[in-house]
C-alpha cells in the first residue's frame, strides 16, 4: 500500500506500508491491503506504519484519514517521526501552550484563531510526549 501524511507545511511521510495502524476517534483501526475504502477523522496521537517487517511511528495532530484502492491518504495539522521527538523541547512547548492557555482564561477579546493555535500546540506537544513514551518501551 501508499502511504502518504500531509502537513500543511511538508510531506511529513510518502512511502509504501504493509500495515498501518491509525487512531480514530472511534478508536484504533488496522489497514490492510484491500481495505473497504474509509474516510475518517484521526484524533491526535500516533501512526504505526509497518513495511517488510520493520515498524515505524509517527506521532500525528487530529486529521483526517482516507483510504481508497490501497492508498492511504493523512491530511494532518502537523506530523513527526517518533525518532526526531526531542522530549526536552516537547515539555516546554507544552509548558508554555499551557501558560498560554491559564492566561488567556477570562479575556473575551481573545482571537478563537490565536487560541485554537494554542489548543493545537498543546495537543500535538501531548501526542509527541504520549508517542514517544509509549514507543520507548
Amino acid at each position: 500500500m501508499k502511504l502518504t501524511i500531509i502537513t500543511p507545511e511538508r510531506t511529513a511521510f510518502d512511502g509504501e506500508a504493509d500495515s498501518v495502524v491509525l487512531n480514530t476517534v472511534e478508536g484504533e483501526i488496522g489497514i490492510l491491503p484491500g481495505h473497504l475504502p474509509l474516510v475518517t477523522l484521526l484524533r491526535a496521537g500516533d501512526v504505526q506504519v509497518e513495511h517488510q517487517g520493520q515498524k515505524q511511528f509517527l506521532a500525528v495532530d487530529k486529521g483526517f484519514a482516507e483510504v481508497s484502492e490501497d492508498k492511504i491518504r493523512v491530511l494532518t495539522e502537523a506530523a513527526i517521526d517518533v525518532e526526531e521527538i526531542d522530549l526536552e523541547a516537547v515539555s516546554k512547548a507544552e509548558e508554555r501552550a499551557r501558560r498560554y492557555l491559564a492566561e488567556a482564561e477570562g479575556k473575551p477579546d481573545l482571537d478563537p484563531h490565536e487560541l485554537d493555535q494554542i489548543q493545537g500546540s498543546l495537543r500535538f506537544a501531548v501526542a509527541q510526549r504520549l508517542a514517544k513514551g509509549r514507543r520507548s518501551r
